[in-house]
């Protein structure tokens, strides 16, 4: 199978080394940034959430129509917008961006997150309602004629949409997740099952386990993992500018005071902070330093080398069943250049002669 590349794309100017610059809603930074990646190849864009930043429908639909390719992946926590309405403006999106829009369903996984929203609902519940809330919007991207749902969560009385998704029958769902709960709505909802990226070893073990969930239901999942690649013209270069991004970060981080809980409380950091455990480099190439300095937080793990030794590193990634990479840099525009340039078409070449 052939692999894509998934970029991601903010509302303004930021990231771990980068103090935030310009408006909240950088309308020429969401343009510009959108048709760097669609220049530099990635087949899609991640538009993350937030609860206290500008909505990503909205950046979505300018991001798309400054581009005319690329494709969208928007992430969306159920519980505060309907399944039913959810779904029309999903669908009408979908319209708006000719077919390119995907959906990434995130649960939260943080209480403190979910407050912010008026969200009280435990872990567990969040995921309940997730799964409940994607057979919903299933129904109404599908379903024909009017139907009714009396759920745990959400109840509705004849509930169609006239406007149903261009991509037949639906929108591809993208999910991430690493507790137990999570794995058991990944195995019956996704299509892709998004990790952040962990060892090699961590990895090949929760892919195991989505597959034997997904096959429960007797469906299939493509996986997708992310980086932060860090690449240079030589490996000691590389490293070097690995080195400095973890000074500029920390000395931001100090600025900024204590932004971050000690004890991450969602599965997916306590994963990474395993990975962390392992050392700063973990199977030659994957860099844990970002990820260290902010608790395992967020998708903060670097493959670092060159070009080529990146490419690599992918391919082992490849080879378990990774089909996908959303990668972002620390430079956000700049990077997204600089990996168009070399590491996607390396990593495409050699994956294309893999499979030869």
């Amino acid at each position: 199978m052939s692999v894509q590349f998934i970029g991601m794309i903010g509302h303004r100017l930021a990231s771990e080394t980068l103090a935030p610059a310009g408006p909240v809603f950088d309308k020429a930074f969401i343009v510009e940034s959108a048709q760097a990646h669609e220049q530099a190849g990635f087949d899609r864009v991640l538009v993350g959430y937030w609860s206290d930043q500008p909505d990503g429908f909205l950046v979505t639909a300018l991001a798309g129509q400054a581009t005319s390719n690329i494709k969208f992946l928007l992430a969306h926590r159920p519980g505060f917008v309907a399944p039913t309405l959810a779904a029309r403006k999903l669908a009408t999106l979908d319209h708006l961006l000719d077919g390119r829009l995907a959906v990434h369903v995130i649960s939260g996984g943080s209480d403190a997150e979910q407050r912010k929203d008026g969200d009280s609902l435990d872990h567990d519940q969040r995921y309940a309602r997730t799964d409940e809330f994607l057979d919903v919007v299933r129904r109404v991207w599908t379903e024909t004629q009017p139907f009714d749902h009396q759920g745990t969560f959400y109840q509705a009385q004849n509930a169609f949409s006239a406007i149903k998704p261009v991509q037949q029958p639906h929108l591809p769902v993208y999910f991430g997740g690493s507790s137990p709960a999570a794995l058991q709505v990944a195995g019956k909802h996704a299509d892709v099952f998004a990790l952040w990226g962990e060892s090699l070893e961590q990895t090949r073990e929760t892919i195991e386990k989505v597959r034997a969930e997904a096959a429960r239901h007797g469906r299939e999942v493509q996986f997708s993992v992310s980086f932060r690649p860090i690449i240079a013209a030589t490996e000691d270069a590389a490293w070097a500018k690995a080195d400095q991004i973890l000074s500029t970060a920390r000395q931001r981080l100090e600025q900024a005071g204590p932004v971050i809980a000690n004890k991450p409380q969602s599965v997916g950091a306590q994963r990474l902070l395993e990975t962390v455990a392992k050392g700063d480099r973990v199977d030659e190439r994957l860099w844990t330093g970002i990820a260290g300095l902010v608790g395992g937080g967020h998708n903060s793990t670097a493959l670092v080398g060159t070009p080529e030794q990146v490419a690599d590193a992918f391919l082992a990634y490849y080879d378990l069943g990774v089909t996908t990479f959303l990668i972002r840099g620390f430079d956000p525009i700049a990077d997204a250049r600089d990996y168009g340039r070399e590491l996607l078409p390396l990593t495409r070449a050699r994956i294309a002669a893999r499979q030869g």
